[in-house]
């Protein structure tokens, strides 16, 4: 494989006409980082990965790999590798062709690029199934054998785009695990559309969260859960309370909310609410609360206080949170 190397995007913007589809974007993803492009349809992550990979141009800005500006090269020039969410294999070739497709294209003779397709398939835990084709494989051996594909031009980059979308829940967790240990190994980029916050805050080093176009936010998962910077974020992300103040919304982690029954609290409450919905989830009960002017508002209360205090749809409740689990937002753009 390559050394490891950079990524930054400069000022980037993609136009369809009068619609701005990434708006000055600035961003900078350092070698050996698993990076996740997150954001609701229609956001701008797509285009800004075909943008990187260069299926689509870049209106104004930069797209820099390393040292090189590769903004006006051609995708094969870039050093980059894409994997599509539908894997697009070819159907009659056998997996063992399908990774050596790209190597055969480039005229490396027959014997070479088998050495080195098998050699990815190994790599993917799929060598026993070389000689099968697609139509024989389950969706995640099918996503194995894209996976290879892709890297047997040995990378400096690899691009994802939605590859966990198309399998089932429990696949789809233990891809995510293939897909870390992967990143780690090779030690390359690996930049992830994804509109699923679990899947980002699972694989990512660096979470870049997109609204409208833009980036709203890019840090470290831990640091966009903890510590959302915009009402937007907060709300997407999901877990979280947005709560009017005076001074402006602020953010409060559902399972940092206390509920009290019957006026118990009354003094401390934060305001009080009504009980609407009460959903069990196992270790917790998710509580969705009605209240004037805060919509939407969830309590996570854990399984053994539900037993020891449990409520009813229709109970009044104070609402708790302590002073330090208080979040101050940007308002919503």
């Amino acid at each position: 494989m390559p050394q490891p190397t950079n990524l930054e995007l400069v000022h980037v913007t993609k136009r369809y006409g009068a619609t701005v589809a990434v708006d000055a974007i600035d961003l900078k993803v350092p070698a050996g980082c698993y990076c996740c492009l997150l954001g609701p349809s229609g956001c701008g992550k797509t285009s800004t990965l075909r943008m990187i990979a260069g299926h689509e141009s870049v209106t104004i800005g930069d797209v820099l790999i390393g040292a090189t500006n590769v903004t006006d090269l051609p995708p094969a020039k870039r050093g980059t590798a894409m994997m599509f969410q539908s894997y697009a294999l070819f159907p009659h070739l056998s997996c063992l062709d399908n990774v050596a497709f790209s190597l055969k294209m480039r005229g490396v003779e027959k014997t070479k690029r088998r050495a080195k397709a098998m050699e990815l398939l190994e790599r993917v835990d799929m060598a026993q199934y070389a000689q099968r084709v697609p139509a024989q494989l389950s969706g995640g051996q099918q996503q194995r054998v894209a996976l290879a594909r892709a890297l047997i031009t040995d990378p400096q980059i690899l691009l994802l785009d939605e590859p966990l979308s198309a399998l089932d829940p429990f696949l789809r967790v233990k891809m995510r695990a293939e897909l870390r240990r992967l990143q780690k190994q090779l030690g390359i980029p690996f930049v992830h559309v994804t509109h699923g916050q679990d899947e980002a805050l699972a694989l990512a080093d660096l979470v870049v969260v997109m609204n409208k176009g833009r980036i709203e936010q890019a840090a470290a998962p831990r640091d966009v859960f903890e510590r959302p910077a915009t009402e937007f974020i907060a709300r997407f992300l999901g877990g979280h309370n947005v709560i009017a103040t005076p001074s402006g919304p602020v953010a409060v982690r559902a399972d940092r909310v206390s509920l009290r029954r019957n006026g118990v609290g009354a003094n401390e409450a934060r305001l009080t609410a009504s009980v609407r919905a009460i959903e069990y989830q196992g270790a917790h009960y998710q509580v969705a609360l009605d209240h004037p002017a805060n919509s939407d508002l969830t309590a996570l209360v854990s399984d053994e206080v539900f037993a020891a205090q449990p409520l009813n749809v229709g109970d009044n409740v104070s609402v708790l949170w302590a002073d330090q689990d208080i979040h101050a937002l940007a308002p919503a753009s």
